[in-house]
C-alpha cells in the first residue's frame, strides 16, 4: 500500500478510535464550533497545531502560511482574524513560530528567491527593524533563533493593529494577543511573554481603530 492508500486506512482506525473513546464524538463535532483559541503559525510539516498544544478538534481555529506572517494586504489571514473573533469569539489569538524555520532562514540570505522574495520581504523588514540587536549576535545560529523571535513578536503586532482584535479587547478583554516559539528539537513551547495591554496601549497612538 503507498502513502496516498495509506491516509485512507489511518483515517478509518482514526475514527474508530474516537468513537470508542466517545461514541458521539462526530455528532458532538458537526454541531458547531466554539474554540477558545485562534493558532497563526507556519505551514512547516513539523508543527501540527492541535498536537502541540494537547487540544482536541474544535478547540483550535487554526491558519498557517510560511514563516507565520500576518501582513495588513493579505485578505486570507486578515479574513481568519475578523472571524475568529467576531462570529468565533475567541479569548485567545497565537502566533506560533518556531526555531528552525526555513522561510526565516532563506530570508537571511541576501539572494534573489523569485516569488518567494515579495513574501519574505516582510521578515527581512523584521530584521531591518531590530538589525542592530542582531548583529551584535555573533553565533548566526542564535542570530536566527532571535530572528524568529523577533518575527513573532512583529507578527503579533500586526495582529494587534487590527480594528477586530482592538474593537474586541476593549468591549469585554477578549482575543488578547500571545507570541510562542516551539523548538523541534525538544518538542516544547516557549511563550515570548507578549505584553499585549502595553502593546495595545502604544499602538493605539498611531493605529487606533476600536
Amino acid at each position: 500500500m503507498d502513502i496516498y492508500d495509506q491516509v485512507f486506512e489511518n483515517n478509518k482506525k482514526w475514527v474508530e478510535s474516537k468513537k470508542a473513546e466517545k461514541a458521539d464524538f462526530f455528532e458532538h463535532l458537526a454541531k458547531s464550533q466554539s474554540p477558545d483559541f485562534l493558532y497563526i503559525g507556519c505551514a512547516d510539516s513539523r508543527v501540527p497545531a492541535n498536537e502541540i498544544m494537547g487540544l482536541e478538534p474544535g478547540d483550535v481555529f487554526v491558519h498557517r502560511n510560511v514563516a507565520n506572517l500576518v501582513i495588513g494586504t493579505d485578505l486570507n489571514v486578515q479574513s481568519v482574524i475578523d472571524y475568529a473573533v467576531n462570529h468565533l469569539h475567541v479569548k485567545h489569538i497565537v502566533v506560533c513560530g518556531h526555531y528552525g524555520c526555513g522561510g526565516v532562514g532563506a530570508a537571511m540570505q541576501p539572494q534573489d528567491l523569485g516569488l518567494l522574495n515579495g513574501w519574505l520581504r516582510e521578515v527581512r523588514d523584521v530584521y531591518r527593524l531590530h538589525a542592530d540587536e542582531l548583529d551584535a549576535i555573533g553565533d548566526e545560529k542564535d542570530r536566527y533563533n532571535r530572528l524568529v523571535e523577533l518575527n513573532v513578536r512583529e507578527q503579533c503586532i500586526n495582529v494587534i493593529k487590527t480594528a477586530a482584535v482592538q474593537r474586541a479587547y476593549l468591549k469585554d478583554k477578549s482575543a488578547q494577543v500571545h507570541g510562542w516559539v516551539y523548538d523541534l528539537h525538544n518538542g516544547l513551547l516557549k511563550d515570548l511573554k507578549i505584553p499585549f495591554e502595553a502593546v495595545l496601549r502604544d499602538i493605539q497612538r498611531i493605529y487606533n481603530l476600536g
